[in-house]
Protein backbone atom coordinates (compact mmCIF):
# COMPACT_ATOMS: atom_id res chain seq x y z
CA UNK A 1 0.00 0.00 0.00
CA UNK A 2 0.99 3.71 -0.21
CA UNK A 3 -0.03 4.19 3.58
CA UNK A 4 3.01 3.92 5.97
CA UNK A 5 1.91 3.42 9.28
CA UNK A 6 4.10 5.10 10.78
CA UNK A 7 3.29 7.82 9.14
CA UNK A 8 -0.13 7.65 9.09
CA UNK A 9 0.12 7.65 12.88
CA UNK A 10 2.32 10.70 13.03
CA UNK A 11 -0.75 12.28 11.00
CA UNK A 12 -3.33 11.44 13.57
CA UNK A 13 -1.16 12.91 16.23
CA UNK A 14 -1.36 16.04 14.22
CA UNK A 15 -4.61 16.21 14.33
CA UNK A 16 -5.85 14.53 10.91
CA UNK A 17 -9.13 12.36 11.26
CA UNK A 18 -8.86 8.95 11.86
CA UNK A 19 -11.37 8.26 8.84
CA UNK A 20 -10.26 6.09 5.83
CA UNK A 21 -11.54 9.79 3.61
CA UNK A 22 -9.21 11.61 5.03
CA UNK A 23 -6.07 9.32 5.04
CA UNK A 24 -6.35 8.46 1.37
CA UNK A 25 -6.40 12.62 1.28
CA UNK A 26 -3.74 12.81 3.34
CA UNK A 27 -1.61 10.42 1.34
CA UNK A 28 -2.34 12.41 -1.67
CA UNK A 29 -0.82 15.21 -0.26
CA UNK A 30 2.06 13.55 0.63
CA UNK A 31 2.50 11.80 -2.75
CA UNK A 32 0.65 13.91 -5.47
CA UNK A 33 3.29 16.05 -7.66
CA UNK A 34 0.38 18.92 -8.05
CA UNK A 35 -0.20 21.13 -4.69
CA UNK A 36 -3.29 20.26 -3.01
CA UNK A 37 -6.18 22.66 -2.68
CA UNK A 38 -8.42 21.21 -0.02
CA UNK A 39 -12.39 21.80 0.34
CA UNK A 40 -12.66 21.83 4.16
CA UNK A 41 -15.91 23.06 5.13
CA UNK A 42 -15.25 21.66 9.04
CA UNK A 43 -11.96 22.83 9.09
CA UNK A 44 -10.56 19.65 9.90
CA UNK A 45 -7.71 20.05 6.87
CA UNK A 46 -6.67 23.53 8.30
CA UNK A 47 -5.91 21.99 12.01
CA UNK A 48 -4.19 18.89 10.53
CA UNK A 49 -1.38 20.97 8.84
CA UNK A 50 -1.35 23.91 11.22
CA UNK A 51 -0.13 21.01 13.40
CA UNK A 52 2.06 18.99 11.14
CA UNK A 53 4.08 21.64 9.67
CA UNK A 54 4.18 23.93 12.93
CA UNK A 55 7.72 22.76 13.53
CA UNK A 56 8.76 23.90 9.76
CA UNK A 57 7.56 27.35 10.47
CA UNK A 58 4.63 27.44 8.47
CA UNK A 59 3.56 30.38 7.48
CA UNK A 60 -0.40 30.99 7.11
CA UNK A 61 -1.74 33.60 4.42
CA UNK A 62 -4.82 34.57 2.40
CA UNK A 63 -5.01 36.50 -0.76
CA UNK A 64 -6.57 39.47 1.03
CA UNK A 65 -3.51 39.76 2.74
CA UNK A 66 -1.31 42.77 1.43
CA UNK A 67 1.65 40.97 2.01
CA UNK A 68 0.48 37.34 0.37
CA UNK A 69 2.91 37.37 -2.16
CA UNK A 70 5.95 38.10 -0.04
CA UNK A 71 5.07 35.77 2.36
CA UNK A 72 5.03 33.46 -0.46
CA UNK A 73 8.13 34.43 -1.97
CA UNK A 74 9.98 34.07 1.58
CA UNK A 75 8.70 30.42 1.85
CA UNK A 76 9.62 29.66 -1.62
CA UNK A 77 13.27 31.26 -1.14
CA UNK A 78 13.44 29.70 2.53
CA UNK A 79 12.17 26.28 2.07
CA UNK A 80 8.98 27.33 4.38
CA UNK A 81 5.64 25.34 3.92
CA UNK A 82 2.70 27.93 3.28
CA UNK A 83 -0.59 27.38 3.46
CA UNK A 84 -3.29 29.61 1.64
CA UNK A 85 -6.25 29.78 3.22
CA UNK A 86 -10.26 30.61 1.70
CA UNK A 87 -9.56 30.21 -1.43
CA UNK A 88 -12.72 31.63 -3.46
CA UNK A 89 -14.02 29.53 -6.01
CA UNK A 90 -13.42 30.31 -9.71
CA UNK A 91 -9.74 31.21 -10.68
CA UNK A 92 -6.74 31.49 -8.79
CA UNK A 93 -4.24 34.29 -8.63
CA UNK A 94 -2.48 34.61 -12.26
CA UNK A 95 0.67 34.96 -10.28
CA UNK A 96 0.27 31.81 -8.50
CA UNK A 97 0.31 29.93 -11.79
CA UNK A 98 4.08 29.30 -12.24
CA UNK A 99 3.98 27.87 -8.81
CA UNK A 100 0.86 25.60 -9.39
CA UNK A 101 3.09 24.69 -12.51
CA UNK A 102 6.11 24.04 -10.90
CA UNK A 103 7.43 25.89 -13.65
CA UNK A 104 11.15 26.04 -12.22
CA UNK A 105 14.09 26.95 -14.28
CA UNK A 106 17.92 27.24 -13.98
CA UNK A 107 19.49 30.12 -13.42
CA UNK A 108 23.31 30.44 -12.59
CA UNK A 109 23.42 27.36 -11.44
CA UNK A 110 20.88 27.30 -9.31
CA UNK A 111 17.15 26.22 -9.99
CA UNK A 112 14.31 29.77 -9.31
CA UNK A 113 11.43 30.47 -10.26
CA UNK A 114 9.41 33.63 -11.64
CA UNK A 115 6.61 34.70 -9.21
CA UNK A 116 4.57 37.83 -10.24
CA UNK A 117 7.20 40.05 -11.37
CA UNK A 118 10.57 38.27 -9.24
CA UNK A 119 12.74 35.73 -9.96
CA UNK A 120 13.50 34.20 -6.71
CA UNK A 121 15.71 30.89 -5.63
CA UNK A 122 13.62 27.71 -5.35
CA UNK A 123 14.56 25.79 -2.36
CA UNK A 124 13.65 21.78 -2.70
CA UNK A 125 12.18 21.93 0.80
CA UNK A 126 9.16 24.24 0.34
CA UNK A 127 5.51 22.83 0.62
CA UNK A 128 2.12 24.83 -0.59
CA UNK A 129 -1.68 23.66 0.81
CA UNK A 130 -4.30 25.42 -0.58
CA UNK A 131 -7.68 25.13 1.52
CA UNK A 132 -11.30 26.43 1.18
CA UNK A 133 -14.12 26.42 3.26
CA UNK A 134 -16.84 26.27 0.56
CA UNK A 135 -18.80 23.24 0.99
CA UNK A 136 -19.37 22.66 -3.10
CA UNK A 137 -17.09 25.25 -4.74
CA UNK A 138 -17.12 24.55 -8.88
CA UNK A 139 -13.44 25.49 -9.77
CA UNK A 140 -13.23 25.60 -13.79
CA UNK A 141 -11.29 23.02 -15.54
CA UNK A 142 -7.89 25.12 -15.59
CA UNK A 143 -7.71 24.95 -12.16
CA UNK A 144 -8.37 21.67 -11.59
CA UNK A 145 -5.33 20.33 -13.37
CA UNK A 146 -2.82 22.67 -11.46
CA UNK A 147 -4.22 21.08 -8.08
CA UNK A 148 -4.50 18.21 -6.27
CA UNK A 149 -8.25 18.53 -5.65
CA UNK A 150 -9.05 16.55 -1.92
CA UNK A 151 -12.69 16.66 -0.40
CA UNK A 152 -12.10 16.72 3.78
CA UNK A 153 -15.92 17.21 3.45
CA UNK A 154 -17.12 14.87 6.45
CA UNK A 155 -19.77 11.89 5.42
CA UNK A 156 -21.46 10.12 7.47
CA UNK A 157 -18.88 6.91 7.82
CA UNK A 158 -16.30 9.57 8.39
CA UNK A 159 -18.18 10.79 11.14
CA UNK A 160 -18.66 7.46 12.59
CA UNK A 161 -14.86 6.51 12.11
CA UNK A 162 -13.90 9.76 14.00
CA UNK A 163 -16.57 9.27 16.98
CA UNK A 164 -15.23 5.71 17.31
CA UNK A 165 -11.62 6.37 17.51
CA UNK A 166 -12.87 8.79 19.91
CA UNK A 167 -14.38 6.56 22.27
CA UNK A 168 -11.47 4.09 21.94
CA UNK A 169 -9.49 6.67 22.93
CA UNK A 170 -11.10 7.92 25.72
CA UNK A 171 -11.25 4.37 27.06
CA UNK A 172 -7.70 3.37 26.71
CA UNK A 173 -6.37 6.36 28.73
CA UNK A 174 -9.44 6.07 31.28
CA UNK A 175 -8.88 3.51 34.62
CA UNK A 176 -10.58 0.29 34.20
CA UNK A 177 -12.55 1.24 37.05
CA UNK A 178 -13.85 4.22 35.34
CA UNK A 179 -14.39 2.28 32.39
CA UNK A 180 -17.97 0.31 33.15
CA UNK A 181 -19.41 3.35 35.35
CA UNK A 182 -21.19 3.50 31.74
CA UNK A 183 -22.25 0.81 29.93
CA UNK A 184 -21.77 1.43 26.54
CA UNK A 185 -18.43 0.82 27.72
CA UNK A 186 -18.16 -2.11 29.20
CA UNK A 187 -18.80 -4.14 26.25
CA UNK A 188 -15.10 -2.82 25.69
CA UNK A 189 -13.26 -4.27 28.45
Amino acid sequence: TLADPVQVRSWTIAGLPTDTVSVENAIIVSKARRWPLMVDPQGQANRWIKAMERAASLEVVKTSYKDFLRTLENGIRFGRPVLLEDIGEGTLDAALEPLLLRSTFKQGGSEVIKLGDNIIPYHQDFKFYMTTKLRNPHYPPEVSVKVSLLNFFVTPEGLEDQLLGAVVTQVGTAPPSAVCTHSLFCFLV
